[in-house]
């Protein structure tokens, strides 16, 4: 053996060499990702041939392994690490040369280009990234990340340490509007550390926060490393938990889990959500903490109020505290009394299937013994009890067509317990009750009448909607019992919004929010997945930036709020009326309200088409569209470098050795420490997406492979890459607060003002650690 190693360890060392050589040549990383898998072959083919590196595999012909296998060791389960002592043959690490492996990789190279890039199931969801791209440059470029800054500072300033405090929160909003990480700490690196230093501030804390803040991008949702590790860890989590249950002698994932092995992306925007705060959190903590201890170092800035008029603290707490409190309470409080409620009438023409045990007990006894260890003794006897009463009633019935009198029956005991009001109407209500109240708060001082009014309405609707709404009533009856009502609450309503608009804070900060909002609730909501979500945040972000434009030029943005209004109507339409007109009955209202509803989806699409062209005029749409495409091509290019490089790596046994080396290790936990500080460390000289696509495949069919959840392993694995991100000497965030801070700022500076931040990251992914429900929560409260 060369130089006394396995002949595979050989060839990884020259991988990783190669690798890393040709990433610090200077060259495009995309093509120096595939160059160096060309030239990694190449050197260990040669080196293969002149017969320079042996495997030391285990001899299976002998007897000593013939008898482990018979002792009932599974055959997937022995390797040199567990059982060094095996008998072993030396073989080269091309057992059918050189030549085979080059044409299984290219072949391989060829399907895994075509399912992953061209016409994969993860292709879609690979879209959202250049919508999210998109969205997030349109966003950087329109100035409105400048316009967050300076309206956080003033909000935020008057506190000790608040502007560093403003930073961390426009750092999640910006998280949650791009996504970015690159482009986050350019920008607030440009805006806010040059006036952080002027305020006295700590260069230190200064560049430490801007560059934390900045990383947020890593995990708050729509965060696109979640969004590639999300296509990625689907598949393996499905894979890993297949084979896993096969090796447990089960006959697939879901009858060993007793749920379906599945992870969406969407999924793990939910997960991701806390843990995102929750370092947020921790960042603003400690600023205010260092400025608590440090005056001098961080202090009160005062940058002007960012609204006029002043607001008594019982108005600010009746107004923007015990009124929504109050709308929202009661709202759910109506709920569960069953006053506010749905009001569907829809019934299944089948009948409901019969409730299945909790697990499934018509399994093999390999199988049984390992749920049992896996579920629990009294988690196995539940299953039991509940099959025995399932088969006592005749086992589990199928689904079957409802006759007409009994889909009547059905549809009348829905109308007998249906809530007096719809939750369609509380919503709204809710809604529109916050704009009146959140303007009244604002300016206190202004006629209360108009507010008054629009309350009025509606109260009237509520009152109609119990009155003379009922769940048969057609959706336009509805319409035009409701008209008045809503009329007269929208006249409130845009009298509320005149008053919102002259205060600076709400005027900045509340449209990127909606746009936020919209995406992510979407997303979170189960409402559709992230590529649609993305889609209409980059419609979104481009109409926002337009409508900030035609400001700019003192033009009449009023084609933009209108085409916003028709996406409304639309989608309010859309839920409300059956837009279906290809069925074999189509009722007037039902015309009507498609023509409606098409009416205003072409008014909305010129908005957005008029919203490219201001964007286009203003030299802004062309470099952002050109800066997407760059971005993009390079995410998808490393794509398909790195499955060159991981199918080099696969090609010699690099892979299969590495699983071993990991599955010799008895403690899970310790495996995943020991997977989470390689990923941690190649972190230092490896950007997220070649870990991503060259390393997390590697790994991932161990950790996804054991009990963790796999919503876990994601999340901490996005948590450590950002971890990695900030910390000395080589985190990438670093350079690009370097490239951009003023001369008098050293990278001591940086290095010095960072530590504190990567010690509270480590203490997060510690929390995450210890405590995985904050994780786990929202998904299991969304499902």
């Amino acid at each position: 053996m060369l130089f006394g190693l396995d002949g595979v360890e050989i060839g990884l060392i020259i991988v990783f060499l190669t690798l890393f050589s040709a990433i610090l040549s200077g060259f495009p990383v995309a093509f120096a990702i595939g160059g160096a898998g060309v030239i990694s072959f190449g050197i260990i083919a040669a080196l293969d041939s002149a017969g320079l590196l042996i495997h030391q595999a285990i001899d299976t012909g002998s007897d000593a392994y013939s008898a482990l296998v018979s002792s009932g060791v599974k055959p997937d389960l022995i390797s040199i690490f567990r059982y060094p002592d095996l008998p072993r043959m030396a073989e080269p690490v091309f057992p059918q040369g050189w030549e085979y492996a080059l044409d299984r990789n290219v072949s391989f190279i060829v399907n895994r280009i075509n399912e992953r890039v061209i016409a994969g199931q993860s292709i879609e969801t690979l879209l959202a990234v250049l919508m999210f791209v998109l969205m997030g440059i349109v966003l950087e470029r329109s100035k409105i990340a400048n316009d967050l800054l300076t309206t956080m500072a003033r909000v935020f300033g008057p506190l000790p340490g608040g502007l560093a405090v403003s930073i961390v929160v426009v750092g999640a909003f910006l998280a949650a509007s791009t996504g970015i990480v690159g482009a986050t700490v350019v920008t607030m690196g440009l805006l806010a550390l040059p006036t952080m230093l002027r305020n006295n501030y700590s260069p230190e804390l200064a560049t430490g926060v801007i560059a934390a803040s900045g990383t947020l991008g890593q995990i708050i949702p729509p965060s696109i490393v979640i969004v590639l590790l999300g296509t990625l860890a689907g598949d393996l989590y499905s894979a890993a938990q297949e084979n896993r249950a096969i090796e447990a002698g089960c006959t697939d994932a879901l009858t060993y889990l007793g749920e379906p092995a599945v992870v969406s992306v969407g999924t793990l925007f939910q997960a991701a959500l806390l843990p995102g705060i929750m370092l947020a959190g921790l960042y603003a903590a400690y600023a205010f903490g260092f400025a608590m201890l440090n005056p001098s170092k961080a202090p009160a800035v005062e940058l002007g109020a960012s609204n006029n008029e002043p607001v008594t603290r019982g108005e600010a707490f009746t107004w923007f505290l015990g009124v929504p409190i109050g709308l929202i309470a009661g709202v759910m409080l109506l709920a569960n009394v069953g006053v506010v409620g749905n009001q569907s009438t829809t019934v299944s023409s089948f009948s409901d299937i019969g409730e299945a045990a909790s697990l499934r007990t018509n399994v093999s006894e390999d199988c049984q013994a390992s749920m049992i260890e896996l579920h629990g003794q009294e988690a196995w006897d539940t299953a039991i009890a509940q099959q025995a009463v399932i088969d006592s009633s005749g086992g589990a019935t199928e689904s079957t067509r409802l006759t007409p009198e009994e889909i009547e029956a059905a549809r009348a005991d829905l109308v007998a317990s249906a809530a007096p009001i719809g939750t369609g109407i509380a919503i709204l209500t809710v809604m529109l009750g916050l704009i009146l109240a959140v303007a009244r708060g604002v300016s206190p001082s202004a006629d209360p009448m108009p507010l008054l009014v629009g309350a009025g309405g509606l109260v009237l609707g509520l009152l109609v909607d119990i009155i003379a709404l009922g769940p048969l009533t057609t959706p336009g009856t509805t319409v035009v019992l409701m008209v008045i009502p809503w009329l007269i609450a929208l006249w409130g309503c845009m009298h509320a919004v005149k008053r919102l608009s002259q205060n600076e804070l709400i005027r900045v900060v509340f449209p990127p929010l909606v746009l936020i909002v919209a995406v992510l609730g979407s997303i979170l909501g189960g409402i559709t997945n992230p590529t649609p979500a993305a889609a209409l945040g980059a419609a979104g972000a481009i109409m926002l930036a337009a409508y900030r434009k035609l400001k700019e030029q003192d033009r009449s943005p009023k084609v933009i709020i209108w085409s916003t209004l028709a996406v409304i109507v639309m989608i309010l339409v859309g839920i409300n009326f059956d837009l279906r007109i290809n069925t074999d009955e189509v009722g007037f209202e039902s015309w009507v309200a498609f023509f409606f509803a098409y009416a205003a989806y072409l008014y909305a699409l010129f908005g957005l088409l008029f919203s490219c062209w201001i964007l286009f005029k203003s030299g802004v749409l062309t470099p952002a569209v050109r800066e997407t495409a760059k971005v993009t091509s390079m995410v998808f290019t490393i794509l398909i470098a790195s499955q060159l490089l991981n199918l080099v790596v696969i090609s010699f046994g690099g892979e299969h050795y590495i699983q071993d080396f990991l599955k010799s290790f008895d403690n899970e936990f310790k495996v995943f420490l020991i997977v989470m500080l390689v990923l941690f460390i190649l972190g230092f000289v490896l950007d997220f997406l070649e870990i991503i696509y060259i390393v997390v495949p590697i790994v991932g069919p161990v950790i996804y492979g054991g009990s963790f959840d796999p919503k876990w392993v994601t999340i901490m694995i996005a948590v450590n890459l950002q971890t990695s991100f900030l910390t000395p000497p080589f985190g990438f965030a670093l350079f690009y607060l370097r490239g951009v801070a003023p001369k008098e700022v050293t990278t001591g500076h940086i290095y010095r003002g960072v530590v504190p931040f990567v010690l509270i990251q480590v203490v997060g992914l510690s929390i995450l650690w210890f405590f995985p429900g904050i994780v786990t929560i929202l998904p299991d409260l969304m499902n």
